[in-house]
């Protein structure tokens, strides 16, 4: 099993503004639970189970456990790429949730990430939203600068802001203002199989250390086995594509504006820049020119890469822990042979941390979700009853349940979570955990401007299709992505 050393990690090259922003940069004063600056796995192994924590005790001083109400509430539910486990703790949070607060009538419904954000906003349009959203990390500074969301701050539901990440509580703020709590903030790993980097005459135990590197590991697995290297997503308005090719982006020094810096202004268009172009490049090359990839990447999302990887035809990738835990639950459907072909690929499945740029930089995208509360005016009955969404919201967020929530493949947002007893548990019992929470502090938070979704989604996705689809150069396909971004912040659209 492949370690990663933190310390080793930062004499090679860590991003100091991911640094200085995530974990510094605060957006009021207070000492956090933990900290920050002793991040490392050890850090974290010691913290973990020294703190108890009572969920509906706390709870209660927000909202208390016999009041009556209703309330409506949409969230990005698990999909066919996520654990079982995490499955199970979505069913088990509900059904605690209920006990918990029997007279709360809540109806919740679960979309995919990909379909949240756009059915949100038509509901939006014709003021027949929920009362309560959970939103994914680029959502919410989008729809609080149109005025549909409640100022909601974490002391408002019984926490303090220094409870959680400061590069979080930032994607929750606009002109100011706080319009969010956070659930939960991870960040990736790069995972490799360690029989096909031996069979393809490559170092079974070290992953590459550069992009530079996936190009040319990518192309050396498909020459020499005939399998796809690296799995590229492209996919267009799929989330997991900028979460994918942002960490390629900035490692090559590039950027969409000037968001990896210590203070970003977002006023610079960066995406046609040199370095951009460069990352741009390396996806090109593995695409069209060595093909080393699979060929379904322009539709496909990390789904699409987990069988593909289980099944032996896929030997690189980028994801959370979970996908330790998806390789198992995938194993038990498997029959005949590949059975045990399914445990060779998880007996030598490898994490470590995500490729630097040629100048040793390493970044990737602090990402993650909020909860938001509506304005009554934009709310499906014209009514937000706000004592049952602070119930949920100090439920969701706090110690207990944002560790369970995000057990298999994300980390609490409070950062409470990681003195539980479900902390020292999840160590012990999810593999590869310590990797992906130490990238934490190489995490650069999306843009926190209203039009990052559109970007993000849209933009980029489509920056890459045309690339890869040869319907643009590479200079064209940035160019174009510019001038798009440079009309989207002038208020214009796509």
């Amino acid at each position: 099993m492949s370690t990663f050393n933190f310390g080793q990690a930062i004499r090679g090259g860590v991003s100091a503004a991911a640094i200085t922003s995530l974990l510094m940069s605060s957006p009021v004063l207070g000492a956090p639970p933990v900290d920050l600056s002793k991040w490392s796995p050890e850090y974290v192994r010691s913290i973990a189970g020294t703190k108890d924590f009572d969920t509906a005790a706390d709870c209660n001083k927000v909202t208390p456990l016999d009041y009556k109400g209703r309330l409506t509430f949409w969230y990005q539910g698990v999909f066919e790429g996520d654990p079982d486990l995490l499955r199970q703790y979505y069913k088990d949070f509900f059904a605690a949730f209920r006990k918990t607060y029997p007279n709360i009538d809540l109806q919740e419904q679960a979309l995919t990430y990909n379909d949240l954000l756009d059915k949100f906003r038509t509901a939006l349009l014709g003021n027949a939203g929920p009362m309560m959203v959970r939103l994914q990390i680029l959502g919410g500074v989008e729809f609080a600068s149109k005025g549909y969301l409640q100022e909601l701050k974490p002391e408002d539901v019984g926490y303090a802001t220094e409870d959680f990440w400061p590069g979080a509580m930032k994607s929750n703020m606009w002109k100011g203002k706080t319009y969010g709590i956070p659930t939960n903030n991870e960040t990736m790993a790069f995972i490799w199989n360690a029989d096909i980097f031996k069979r393809a005459g490559l170092d079974p135990d070290k992953p590459p250390a550069t992009w530079d590197d996936v190009v040319k590991y990518s192309k050396q697995i498909h020459d020499k086995l005939g399998i796809a290297g690296y799995g590229l997503v492209a996919r267009k308005n799929a989330g997991n594509t900028p979460y994918r090719f942002l960490p390629q982006l900035w490692g090559y020094g590039g950027s969409v504006f000037d968001e990896t810096t210590q203070s970003p202004t977002y006023g610079r268009i960066e995406i046609n820049s040199r370095a951009s172009k460069q990352a741009l490049q390396a996806s090109y090359d593995m695409y069209v020119r060595d093909k080393s990839v699979p060929v379904s990447a322009l539709t496909n999302q990390q789904a699409d890469n987990q069988p593909l990887f289980l099944a032996g035809q896929l030997g690189m990738m980028i994801s959370h822990p979970s996908d330790y835990d998806v390789m198992l639950d995938l194993k038990k459907k498997a029959s005949g042979t590949d059975v045990q072909k399914a445990q060779t690929v998880i007996d030598n499945m490898r994490y470590g941390p995500i490729p630097t740029g040629p100048d040793g930089k390493r970044a990737v995208v602090f990402g993650g979700s909020n909860m938001h509360i509506l304005k009554p005016e934009y709310v499906d009955g014209g009514k937000v009853d706000l004592p049952a969404a602070k119930a949920l919201a100090c439920f969701w967020a706090s110690p207990e349940w944002s560790l369970k929530m995000a057990y298999a493949g994300s980390n609490p947002g409070n950062l409470n979570g990681f003195k539980t007893k479900w902390m020292k548990e999840r160590l012990d019992n999810i593999k590869f955990l310590d990797v992906t929470t130490s990238m934490l502090p190489y995490g650069v938070p999306f843009p926190t401007i209203p039009e990052t979704p559109e970007i993000m989604n849209i933009v980029v996705p489509d920056m890459l299709q045309n690339a890869l689809t040869g319907a643009m150069t590479v200079d064209q396909a940035t160019e174009d992505a510019a001038k798009k971004i440079k009309n989207i912040m002038s208020g214009g659209k796509l």
